[in-house]
């Protein structure tokens, strides 16, 4: 009884009606029998069982004979069916309407599936991972070096975890990388086509020629792009190296501006206060060096001014080009002025902001 309500409720969603969806499930189940016993096995009443037989066989879903007693016999699911889906299709593109389908891939499948269309791409790749995803992309290296070869866009994000990691480092030139918190297992091919991973289990959907939801995903694939980190400048780095700078980004970013404007209320050394915000957050530049501590600021400034550091150990002169200006590099010339004076430098900062060509900061640097 169970199934058969299971199987009435399915059939209302072909566009059959409640009486229509029972007296087909019972006519499946016995077989050819007279109308009053339908109405009996199909628990409708027998003022509404031949009205319902009339429209199941207009619908192609059962035969009625012409002789008395009627009888009632169902046609096969399988020569019933095509019919309505059918019908349902033209009636939908009729409204303007059109069905889109997706189709399951078992977790075992999934890569194979993958490395199909990476070389099927004819124009862009957009990918979205997690640890497991990105495993299962770094089995797709030959795939990705013939698409690399044909210079398609190819964009991925991983998260902050898998920054410098094996997987990492099978990625090819000509991959774009970039960090984030925020991703999950999602590839979209030329806009248009997607692959989604589960997360939990591996298995995998395909959806084809969904323009609309292709599009959509391409949108929100830009708009976390645009606030991902680049990771390209600290493609050489060890793991551990990488992802300190990307902790110090993050700290920065989320707290640094807040931290400064309350600090320049307070405090009267704020650049002080930004090496004890990193010091909470458990990053200690005191034992670093002061080369290692400029090679981390220039990663920094070349990850987000587009700049670089130049460090003079004759003159003790350091110099930051940012190649955008309004005070983006402010956050960390205070971390480092921060810093030197941590170590008992005396410092002398000269700012310098040019509207077309960014900022310069000039940091004089001498022992107290």
């Amino acid at each position: 009884m169970v199934n058969e309500q299971v199987l009435t409720v399915s059939l209302e969603e072909f566009g059959l009606s409640k009486y229509e969806s029972q007296a087909y499930v019972a006519l499946i189940s016995k077989g050819t029998i007279s109308a009053s016993e339908l109405a009996y096995y199909s628990e409708i009443p027998r003022t509404k069982i031949y009205p319902t037989l009339l429209k199941l066989e207009n619908k192609k879903l059962a035969i009625i004979s012409k002789s008395k007693p009627i009888m009632c016999t169902a046609i096969s699911p399988e020569d019933a069916f095509d019919g309505v889906i059918h019908e349902q299709k033209e009636s939908r593109k009729s409204r303007g309407s059109e069905e889109k389908r997706y189709f399951h891939i078992s977790a075992n499948k999934v890569l194979t599936q993958l490395q199909t269309m990476i070389e099927g791409s004819k124009s862009s790749i957009k990918i979205m991972t997690d640890q497991g995803g990105l495993g299962l992309l770094a089995e797709c290296k030959e795939q990705l070096l013939s698409v690399v070869r044909r210079n398609l866009d190819i964009k991925l994000i991983i998260p902050p975890s898998q920054i410098c990691s094996e997987s990492y480092r099978v990625m090819p030139d000509g991959v774009e990388i970039k960090i984030s918190d925020i991703v999950q297992n999602c590839f979209i091919f030329d806009e248009t086509e997607l692959l989604m991973v589960n997360n939990d289990n591996g298995k995998g959907a395909v959806f084809s020629s969904t323009e609309i939801l292709g599009i959509n995903q391409e949108k929100v694939f830009s708009n976390i792009w645009k606030n991902s980190i680049k990771t390209k400048v600290v493609a050489d780095m060890t793991k551990a190296e990488a992802y300190e700078i990307y902790k110090i980004i993050k700290i920065i970013n989320e707290s640094g501006l807040i931290h400064i404007l309350n600090s320049t209320l307070i405090s009267k050394k704020p650049e002080l206060d930004m090496i004890k915000l990193l010091e909470k957050n458990g990053i200690n530049l005191k034992t670093k060096s002061l080369d290692d501590v400029i090679e981390i600021i220039d990663a920094i400034i070349q990850i987000t001014c587009s700049g670089h550091v130049n460090f003079e150990a004759n003159t003790k002169n350091i110099t930051i080009y940012s190649k955008l200006n309004s005070g983006h590099s402010l956050p960390w010339i205070s971390i480092l002025d921060g810093y030197l004076q941590k170590q008992g430098y005396k410092t002398r900062t000269v700012y310098q902001n040019n509207s077309n060509k960014g900022e310069k900061i000039h940091i004089k640097i001498s022992k107290n």
